[in-house]
């Protein structure tokens, strides 16, 4: 197994609040090697290297708990979760969190439910559905006290994909790059459409250049049944 030097990220984040400890570090270090060889046979990461996958995956995903801290028993929804990033590495830090994986491709899946096998995680789903096939499902439409997205669409398609998942005055933390704040210019549609207060924008720094922006919205009211509409409407016409 390699060594992923976990170690390396448990200051940074106990400062904001995260403590590590052996057995999460543990866990951390086998989702690193596991992804990396299951990587060889399933396009899973085009980050491979030791520090890219400690820094730009988990150290990343961790962050997001800097600025989003969940009351203990939390329900959260990880819309287009690829390797699972956010949704696994807050659950491993966060055990108590209530942690629904969503994505539209099964290979992915088929990886997290075997990563969630090896690490015995419980508490934590996979869901093989599109995002706006969820959002209009009893199941998943407003369940959530928090969604999350990272870097999957521009900021007014995601949205509408991700606030109807979310209760009323629950959060969407959206995981951007730096040109969240052109984005987030145009999304002032769809924020009145979907019931969304002003987001709070928030930038780190990852490693060397490399920049993670998270927008935090909160959701006032329930949304309107006709959201999310069909993904060419949406694609088309952002709101």
């Amino acid at each position: 197994m390699i060594d992923f030097n976990i170690e390396k990220i448990v200051k940074p984040c106990e400062s904001f609040g995260v403590i590590l400890d052996k057995e999460k570090t543990e866990k951390l270090n086998f989702y690193a090697d596991f992804l990396i060889e299951q990587n060889k046979k399933v396009n899973l990461t085009s980050i491979t290297d030791a520090d890219g996958v400690l820094y730009k995956h988990f150290y990343d995903c961790l962050l997001f708990l800097k600025h989003c801290n969940p009351e203990k028993g939390a329900s959260l929804i990880d819309v287009g979760t690829g390797a699972g990033f956010p949704g696994a590495v807050l659950k491993i830090a966060r055990p108590d969190l209530k942690v629904t994986l969503l994505d539209s491709l099964n290979k992915r899946l088929v990886f997290l439910n075997e990563l969630i096998e090896k690490l015995r995680l419980t508490g934590i789903e996979t869901v093989h559905m599109r995002a706006e096939e969820a959002g209009k499902s009893p199941l998943y439409r407003e369940k959530y006290d928090i969604a999350a997205a990272r870097a999957v669409a521009s900021l007014p398609v995601l949205l509408e994909y991700c606030t109807p998942l979310v209760k009323p005055r629950g959060v969407f933390v959206a995981m951007k790059g730096p040109n969240i704040y052109e984005e987030a210019k145009l999304s002032a549609g769809a924020e009145k459409a979907l019931c969304l207060e002003k987001p709070k924008i928030i930038c780190e720094t990852l490693t060397g250049n490399e920049q993670r922006t998270f927008a935090v919205y909160k959701k006032i009211s329930q949304t309107l049944p006709k959201y999310p509409r069909k993904p060419a409407d949406i694609s088309k016409q952002p709101l």
